[in-house]
């Protein structure tokens, strides 16, 4: 999961989930949804494209093998895999498991793998420096976001030349005020390997900010506290926490969640009162079934605090009034199959749900509803914005004379106004393949919106609309130094699946491109959660296309880009799909010209990762290398044991192995249990050893064993990250010059120059 400053977009993730991205930065993550809840289910992705030149040099496989030492040999300790039901397992490597990340043998092993990977990507370092070199290029390192008003200050974020970090500033009433300086995370980061600002939130009355830190990777969050007029900084220090932060109206209590500290799940609400020891924080709630994410925020027109907790297919929200927020009523009972998130405004309660119908229909690609105020009960909901079979309502926005509406249809999103009179109509886009969605609109009485806009081929793009005159404004395009849009082209594409089913594609590659079927091909997927891998402009794989590959997201089943069944259809007993779906969109590709056979690589992350696995070991002959990062490999052991981060909250995604059809679908592709003697493409398998999402033995066991079967004789790199969690390293610079060396491995593997 790594966070990017020129990702595709991904929506629906679940907060927390296997997915290939860290939390957005602090403000990205106050306002990060259509509205307030959509914190649980909204995630940046990080997702890659590519395109590249043809060339007769060899590749390490065969120029530098005599140079090469061997790669590690872990030991072999044979260890029983119990499921409850009886069914048991020889696992060789579980010994290299270690809760504490101190076992010397375990170290060695890891660092043995990277002194292989050092050696192994020697004679590519020019290779990695100049496409990292090509990426900071691109970079403009003076930038700044687009700000935005919350109560009288103009808030943004911004870069100085040179530095890995940001700095998070406001100006008071005009952005020719003073600026002040909330955090210089640069100064904050010194001397630390990895550094991460996961929320920040100002009090009510502007004067007080609590900010979440982090400074192992591991997404154990501690919150500091800052008075703004006098710049001292409070005694006060809650550790454990999630970075989600909600003030009180009383601008001294600070709501919070704290994280179970073995298994890292959000399991309970506490306020801080400044000025009072932590141990002394009252629990204001408790979650008891380990199958829910936890999360906290306020409303639109901030009359209210809310908790909200998540399952795969289960919601339930309780608020209180943010003047007094003692009292927290449950809005709709949970219910399982009925999912909900709601935000408050003009008086009333506006909820999107798939709640069924009177008839007991339900909403499978969701509604939005209506409730009075004081409800408890769904006995109160109002069909306000009907479901339909061909559009999903991903989200939305309350406005005092309007409301934004995020929606998908085709596999594309789009943004409808809504109008009180009940008049509609959608914001325009100009290319085939495209990401829009909703971007900061922090105060609600305006007639102006904004929303985001990027493609494969345009950088990320924020506009603000006139919803009662037209008038489009451009806030700012992400300035991209030496990059020329016309000299790229975008397509969308339809692959037939073996069922049937048409998958849809989104690729780029440089004006010149020949459909002829000799060029390399990078093809990315996902394909878990309901996270939809939207297209959109990536910096770093702009470096790919100068030299001449083609790049395609194929949007798989299991995520939601064509509604809700496309999920349904790639989770369960149904997740084959989301394997056969990737491998028929490669044949696709292969059989329309847009890439040579023996020319095609593969990247995916985390879940990612597992569909990676999986294809490797279904159809190893359709792909010369696998780039795979953070992989979830070990499906049916991680799931059989709940200490594990992650475990319970997903038994509704992948199945609950302790019952024994689950445990058998599962192990029929979990990409460790399936590992068998064949030849195997080369592989660039990377980790970090403080990954909370995806424990670091997963990748570490798939290599050793993989390097056991694998009779092909291609090279396998297995990198740590010594010093990272999920997200790899952390700087806006330093998370490129990993992306480097991967990429500087798949393009010596494809013989591109």
């Amino acid at each position: 999961m790594g966070e990017s400053t020129d990702p595709a977009v991904s929506s629906d993730g679940r907060y927390g989930a296997r997915l290939s991205f860290q939390l957005p930065t602090a403000i990205a993550h106050r306002h990060s949804g259509p509205h307030s809840m959509t914190t649980f289910r909204s995630l940046l992705a990080t997702l890659f494209t590519s395109t590249l030149l043809m060339t007769t040099s060899l590749s390490i496989d065969t120029a530098h093998a005599a140079d090469l030492p061997q790669p590690p040999d872990a030991a072999k300790k044979p260890h029983a895999v119990k499921a409850p039901h009886g069914a048991t397992r020889n696992d060789d490597y579980y010994w290299l498991r270690d809760d504490t990340r101190k076992n010397p043998q375990m170290l060695a092993y890891l660092n043995a793998e990277n002194a292989y990977a050092d050696a192994v990507m020697k004679p590519l370092r020019p290779r990695q420096d100049q496409i990292y070199q090509e990426i900071v290029a691109r970079i403009k390192q003076d930038d700044s976001s687009v700000p935005f008003r919350e109560r009288g200050y103009w808030y943004y974020t911004r870069f100085e030349t040179g530095k890995d970090y940001p700095i998070h500033a406001r100006r008071k009433d005009l952005m020719t005020a003073p600026e002040e300086v909330l955090l210089d995370v640069n100064t904050m980061a010194e001397g630390k390997e990895y550094f991460s600002v996961g929320d920040y939130e100002v009090s009510q009355d502007n004067q007080v900010m609590a900010w979440a830190e982090d400074d192992v990777g591991r997404r154990q969050y501690t919150i500091r506290f800052r008075n703004l007029v006098t710049g001292d900084v409070y005694d006060d220090v809650v550790k454990g926490v999630s970075p989600n932060l909600v003030w009180a109206d009383d601008n001294r209590t600070l709501f919070y969640v704290e994280n179970d500290p073995e298994t890292l799940l959000t399991v309970r609400v506490k306020k801080h009162v400044l000025g009072t020891p932590a141990s002394q924080d009252e629990l204001v709630y408790e979650e008891h079934d380990d199958s829910f994410y936890m999360g906290v925020s306020r409303t639109r027109d901030d009359q209210y605090i809310c908790i909200g907790v998540s399952s795969t297919v289960s919601d339930e929200m309780r608020c209180a009034p943010a003047a007094n927020p003692v009292d927290f009523a449950v809005l709709a009972p949970r219910e399982r199959d009925v999912e909900y998130d709601a935000d408050h405004h003009g008086g009333r309660w506006v909820i999107r749900t798939n709640a069924p119908d009177a008839n007991g229909t339900p909403a499978k690609n969701f509604k939005i509803v209506t409730a009075p105020t004081g409800s408890t009960s769904r006995k109160d909901w109002k069909d306000w914005i009907a479901a339909r079979d061909d559009v999903y309502i991903d989200g939305f926005e309350l406005f005092d004379t309007f409301t934004a509406i995020a929606e998908r249809s085709e596999g594309l999103e789009r943004v409808r106004v809504l109008k009180p009179d009940g008049a509609s109509e959608f914001v325009k886009a100009d290319e085939p393949a495209y990401s829009m969605g909703l971007a900061v609109n922090a105060e609600p009485d305006t007639e102006w919106l904004r929303y985001s806009y990027t493609s494969m081929t345009t950088p990320n793009t924020t506009y603000e609309l006139n919803t009662k005159t037209g008038e489009r404004k451009l806030l700012k395009q992400d300035p991209v130094p030496g990059y020329d849009a016309s000299l790229y082209v975008t397509e969308r594409l339809w692959a037939t699946a073996r069922d049937g089913t048409k998958i849809p594609v989104s690729l780029v590659y440089k004006k010149g491109f020949r459909k002829d079927g000799t060029a390399a091909l990078l093809q990315y997927g996902y394909g878990s959660y309901g996270a939809s891998m939207d297209p959109g402009f990536n910096n770093g794989v702009v470096s790919l296309l100068d030299r001449g590959m083609v790049y395609a997201i194929a949007h798989i089943r299991g995520g939601e880009e064509m509604g809700r069944a496309w999920y349904e259809n790639g989770k369960l007993f149904k997740k084959q799909n989301t394997f056969t779906d990737f491998i028929d969109v490669t044949d696709f590709l292969v059989k329309e010209g847009y890439a040579a056979k023996d020319r095609v690589a593969a990247h995916g992350g985390s879940a990612g990762g597992l569909l990676m696995g999986a294809i490797s070991n279904m159809a190893p002959d359709r792909y010369h290398v696998i780039l795979t990062e953070v992989p979830f490999v070990d499906v049916v052991t991680t799931m059989l044991d709940p200490s594990i981060p992650l475990t319970t909250n997903e038994y509704d995604e992948w199945g609950n192995p302790e019952k024994k059809e689950y445990y058998d679908y599962m192990l029929s592709y979990s990409p460790y249990d399936n590992l068998k003697a064949q030849a195997y493409p080369a592989m660039f398998v990377g980790t970090g050893l403080w990954d909370s999402q995806v424990q670091y033995y997963e990748p570490a066991k798939y290599v050793a064993k993989l390097r056991d079967v694998d009779t092909s004789g291609h090279t396998v790199i297995f990198r740590t990250n010594m010093d990272a969690g999920h997200g790899g390293k952390s700087g806006r610079f330093r998370r490129h010059k990993e992306r480097a060396e991967m990429y500087a491995f798949m393009l010596d593997q494809l013989g591109v120059k």
